[in-house]
């Protein structure tokens, strides 16, 4: 069963497969509708559930346009309109949707929730968020810095803010793909010591410091991400931490001058990153963020050993 919880269930090669597939199938569609299946429709019949725990726009939707251009079709399913919200079981849920789907995509709070569905699912499990990773949103990155022209092994990558869930995954991808991040980040807010250690054992050179622009000099990509979570609490001296951290036009500046600019979204402009650098020429976040719909397609092969 090929469950995709994080990057380290496919490993380098396949995610490097992945990549490759994204950009073949997005080249052959350009200037298609939306909607319109893949010439190949890979995964007609095929119907993908998703259970959304947390609040979503570009998973929710770049998940159910990844079903119908592979050819299938997805289903939505929620705390507030579901047998989840009062009190069934993940165990059960799994056992129930093994026999209705042939995939469960999962965006919860507790990561263990997830690893919780794929023990009891006869189907893969796709991780969509979980507060500890989110490996969909970066094989969508990785994606994105590929086809702006940049090859993954050597790269510099400088990541500013908080040691979230996001940041976990480009520390594993790290290690997996062979680039170096250099992590600007507040004291106290640091990502756990566990991926820190994965990606250094992988080859890569991961640097944390608390001064921005030495995280930020050199890089090829620079990346960010809200610094308030769904849920999180101490708002107010979180962002103060966080201040010196904003990804500004002069702290770009420091960067190479063909640097480009990521960020999961959505963005909080003016916080974590200033209006001239989220809409400047640097950017690619728009990218990034129709990139997702791509790099799902890539992720549902890969379960279904398409890939």
């Amino acid at each position: 069963m090929r469950h995709f919880l994080d990057l380290s269930d496919a490993g380098g090669d396949a995610i490097a497969a992945m990549i490759n597939d994204a950009q073949d199938r997005k080249a052959a569609r350009l200037g298609w509708a939306k909607g319109r299946p893949d010439a190949d429709a890979p995964l007609a019949g095929h119907v993908l559930g998703m259970i959304f725990e947390k609040s979503s726009t570009r998973t929710r939707v770049s998940f159910d346009i990844a079903m119908r251009q592979l050819g299938g079709s997805a289903l939505i399913l929620d705390s507030g309109t579901s047998q989840l919200g009062r009190g069934e079981s993940i165990a059960d849920t799994a056992r129930v949707l093994s026999r209705m789907v042939d995939a469960i995509m999962i965006r919860t709070d507790d990561h263990d929730k997830a690893l919780e569905m794929a023990r009891h699912a006869t189907v893969p499990v796709i991780n969509g968020l979980t507060d500890r990773s989110h490996p969909c949103q970066i094989v969508a990155d990785l994606l994105t810095v590929v086809e702006h022209g940049k090859a993954l092994p050597g790269l510099e990558m400088a990541w500013l803010g908080d040691g979230n869930n996001v940041l976990h995954s480009i520390l594993e991808a790290a290690g997996l793909m062979k680039f170096n991040v250099r992590v600007g980040i507040p004291q106290g807010y640091e990502p756990e010591t566990e991926f820190v250690e994965r990606a250094r054992s992988g080859g890569a050179t991961v640097t944390l410091t608390q001064d921005a622009k030495e995280a930020v000099v050199g890089a090829d990509i620079v990346v960010t991400d809200t610094w308030i979570s769904m849920g999180q609490e101490h708002v107010h001296n979180k962002l103060a931490a966080m201040a010196p951290f904003q990804v500004s036009q002069s702290l770009m500046g420091a960067a190479k001058p063909d640097a480009k600019f990521l960020h999961c979204l959505p963005a909080h402009v003016g916080e974590e990153v200033s209006e001239e650098v989220f809409e400047g020429e640097q950017s690619v976040v728009f990218d990034e963020a129709e990139n997702r719909i791509h790099a799902q397609k890539s992720v549902l092969l890969w379960c279904f050993d398409r890939i």
